[in-house]
């Protein structure tokens, strides 16, 4: 046997032999499918809704009742796809925004040179860029929500990841993997943290200390099962299950660092502006409340500025900006088709028929028990509800006082939906922002899938670990 079909069965066996992985929107469109016909089974119900003290409005509990279904077919399941477009019309044209804008930059090689230099000064210990971007990334979630931020970076690390002898999956890893990471185990994230409790009605970041040992243990196993992946794909390259499709990016690379110039003072201006941008980004959430129009605004800005100091003409950066936009247009339509999932849900009118009826079996269960069924019912819930804040608001004012009458404290309860809210964002199709970072860094939904699945058993393991000592030691 040569060294190339050893290689190649190696690598048959870690991508799952001559099985091929179905396109992404074959995916969605089948779990389309399925939703359809389970709205001819699950009775239509509804709990009514009351605007909160914080704004917010929230199932009043003990107030559901069946209503008439409208069964999802053929004709609306058609048309579920288009409105899942323009619902998602605002990061569709985020994507759009920053893929133009990164492009511009890009057209200026200021990029490039800055990977060359970045690569020669890790030369030998490229590892280390790991654990630190993952935990830069991590921290983010965990104090702020750092979510959909994440998805300008993935473009950015894509090229840093190849050069360095990585792949495409581990720039998603290391931004998008490791944002859902800190804002799962977070102990200060206003969105579902400081959401659930005030609607929980705890202290506003109480239990902050047991929060911060389960985000610094999460942190580590995710750097450390990334660490594993990426030493892998160091040796072998070709272990990768995106390793054919980064083959042009690679080889792009490697012509780059090859024939490269000088780097000039131009292009020290522009990656200064663009760490200037991710500051401004950084700052303008935390302070200004920053949401995507904005962030979009100021990486546009920085995309134009860097096109003008890298004295490109207003048709260069005009059809830089087009082709880096129509880079997106696949990553937009998997967005568009993943929101027809859950308005497939919603207009059948089962998705709060499902949350009572899963409320009613925690109740019937022992404390410890009902907290541990607790977690993967609210993974459950987050495939159609996947804003962290509405999934709050629609859960909490259910199982936090189902969780009084059976032994579960408040504060384990909110716990508990961080957990199911965060973590399975990293294997859901219904998450946008999951697909929109896979769709710019070119990783079908499926490889991705296969590849976060032995992490996600390992998160779930940890999960319900943290949860069972909350509930031993009665943390509350």
């Amino acid at each position: 046997m040569n060294v190339t079909t050893s290689v190649n069965e190696k690598r048959k066996k870690s991508t799952g032999g001559n099985f091929k992985v179905p396109h992404t929107l074959v995916i969605i469109s089948a779990i389309i499918l399925l939703v359809s016909i389970a709205t001819y089974i699950v009775p239509g119900g509804a709990y009514e809704k009351a605007v909160n003290d914080l704004g917010k409005t929230v199932v009043v509990d003990g107030s559901f009742k069946y209503i008439e279904n409208e069964p999802q077919g053929l004709f609306a399941i058609l048309q579920a796809p288009i409105q899942g477009i323009v619902d998602s019309g605002e990061i569709i044209a985020f994507l759009f925004i920053v893929g133009g804008a990164f492009n511009i930059i890009s057209r200026t090689k200021a990029i490039d040179f800055g990977i060359v230099n970045i690569v020669n000064a890790f030369k030998g210990k490229e590892i280390l860029i790991i654990p630190i971007i993952t935990t830069i990334f991590s921290l983010g979630g965990a104090v702020f929500g750092m979510y959909e931020e994440s998805v300008p970076f993935v473009a950015i690390l894509v090229p840093l990841m190849l050069a360095l002898g990585y792949d495409s999956i581990m720039a998603v890893a290391v931004t998008y993997l490791a944002c859902a990471l800190g804002f799962s185990s977070a102990m200060l994230n206003p969105f579902t943290v400081g959401i659930a409790q005030s609607i929980a009605e705890i202290p506003m970041f109480s239990g902050i200390a047991y929060r911060t040992i389960i985000w610094v243990i999460t942190t580590i196993v995710g750097c450390a099962f990334l660490m594993m992946y990426a030493r892998k794909i160091k040796k072998n390259p070709e272990l990768s299950p995106v390793y054919e499709s980064d083959k042009i990016k690679r080889e792009n690379l490697q012509n780059f660092e090859e024939d490269h110039g000088k780097f000039t003072l131009t292009h020290k201006v522009i990656l200064a502006s663009l760490a200037i941008c991710i500051g401004v980004i950084v700052w303008g959430v935390l302070a200004k409340g920053f949401w995507i129009p904005q962030i979009a605004a100021v990486f546009l800005i920085t995309g134009l500025f860097s096109g003008i100091i890298g004295r490109l003409s207003g048709d260069e950066m005009a059809d830089a900006f087009l082709e880096g936009a129509k880079g997106m247009i696949g990553a937009a339509v998997m967005i568009g088709f993943a929101r027809a999932i859950v308005i497939v849900a919603e207009n059948a009118s089962i998705i709060d028929t499902i949350l009572y009826n899963l409320s009613n079996v925690i109740g019937q269960l022992p404390s410890l028990l009902a907290a541990c069924i607790m977690y993967p019912i609210q993974m459950f819930i987050n495939f159609f509800v996947g804003s962290g804040s509405g999934q709050a608001a629609l859960t909490m004012p259910i199982l936090a006082p189902l969780g009084d009458l059976i032994g579960v404290s408040r504060q384990l309860t909110v716990l508990i939906f961080q957990f199911g809210d965060g973590f399975s964002n990293i294997i859901f199709p219904t998450s946008g922002i999951l697909i929109a970072c896979l769709g710019i860094a070119g990783v079908p939904f499926g490889k991705w899938f296969k590849w976060v699945l032995p992490l996600q058993g390992i998160l779930f393991v940890l999960a319900i670990t943290f949860i069972t000592i909350g509930s031993l030691m009665g943390w509350s």
